[in-house]
């Protein structure tokens, strides 16, 4: 039997609807979800890739054994050594539940966002976008995340400039009237008829120059983060900076890390860390190097909410029953034998 049910993209900040097609209780494919809101029947493919995260799926061999694991190694540790990591892939209500479970164990928290940290409050839509008269781009985001680039090229069909930065040559540069040199001499083109969108500033200090003019010159913004839930996940933990990440790393003796792919993004010597708990539902460079994987449920597999990366908040259900525990589920059993 065909079965189409409706749920939303987890492959970036976005926020696009997405349908997945299951054949006799099996997922074979995707297609677009033409009545969304977010993108009206366009999905880039990333989304058309995502369910490869549920066709990846570690296989659960014995999870109270696997959850006796972790919570003998929380009780042998000091609570200060400890460190839990939440990520952008998590839910409203998994974020929410990391947080509760890291404070009420005294825990240290974590949450890393691209290093975007103490963003701008005016964030622009993605409307504004197609509608500004001049759009300021860092990062690559017309092939990074093509349906707010589809908007940025609108935006120059209207008259709008694009101008834009990034260090390597990029697919957003053949869309821009003007390509800068530096990130200085890109905010000396803003003005309050501007909006910059960014996706990728490895920089700290640029960051921080970044923020600092857009708030000057009373534009709006709008940081597109890497996954799908960053924006809501920043509402309930503050999102470090790569620099405060490595030195909390420093004094982590247990990390818990929460359906994310920290050895990915940062550059740190992760040997020096005693354990390292990945809860993950596939394979990645951090569940390679750890020293207890926990499997979770895929995004498939669970219901919750995402805020995207203009601030709409979006609900989605499971598109795929599953016997296996949800994050949830598996942090309760943990704290109830702690």
């Amino acid at each position: 039997m065909l079965e189409i049910k409706h749920t939303l993209c987890p492959s970036c900040s976005v926020g696009c609807g997405i349908n997945v097609v299951s054949q006799d209780g099996d997922v074979v494919g995707t297609y677009s979800y033409k009545r969304h809101q977010i993108n009206e029947g366009k999905n880039c493919l990333n989304g058309r890739n995502s369910i490869e995260i549920y066709k990846n799926k570690l296989e659960v061999s014995d999870i109270e054994k696997i959850i006796d694991e972790v919570s003998n190694e929380l009780k042998s540790n000091d609570a200060n050594k400890i460190t839990v990591v939440c990520s952008g892939n998590n839910s409203v209500e998994e974020a929410e539940m990391i947080k509760n479970f890291a404070e009420l164990n005294n825990f240290n928290i974590a949450f890393y966002a691209d290093n975007f940290v103490n963003l701008n409050d005016d964030i622009a839509s993605y409307d504004e976008i197609e509608n500004a008269s001049k759009v300021i781009v860092i990062g690559d985001v017309v092939y990074e995340n093509p349906l707010i680039g589809r908007k940025i090229v609108h935006a120059k069909k209207n008259g709008a400039n694009i101008f834009s930065y990034a260090p390597e040559k990029t697919v957003t540069a053949n869309v821009s009237d003007e390509i800068a040199d530096s990130i200085e001499s890109l905010i000396n083109k803003l003005d309050d008829d501007s909006v910059v969108v960014y996706s990728k500033i490895e920089s700290s200090d640029d960051l921080e120059k970044i923020v600092e003019a857009i708030a000057n010159s009373n534009c709006k913004s709008l940081p597109v983060f890497s996954k799908c839930n960053s924006k809501g996940v920043s509402k309930i933990i503050d999102a470090k900076s790569k620099e405060d990440m490595i030195e909390l790393l420093d004094n982590t003796d247990v990390l818990l890390i929460f359906n994310d792919d920290l050895v990915a993004e940062i550059d740190y010597d992760y040997k020096s860390i005693s354990k390292i708990i990945t809860f993950v539902p596939c394979s990645n460079s951090t569940s390679d190097i750890s020293t207890i994987v926990v499997p979770i449920k895929t995004w498939l597999e669970t219901d919750g909410s995402y805020v995207n990366a203009m601030g709409l908040s979006q609900s989605f259900e499971n598109v795929v029953e599953s016997e296996n525990l949800s994050e949830i589920e598996i942090i309760e059993k943990i704290q109830n034998k702690l």
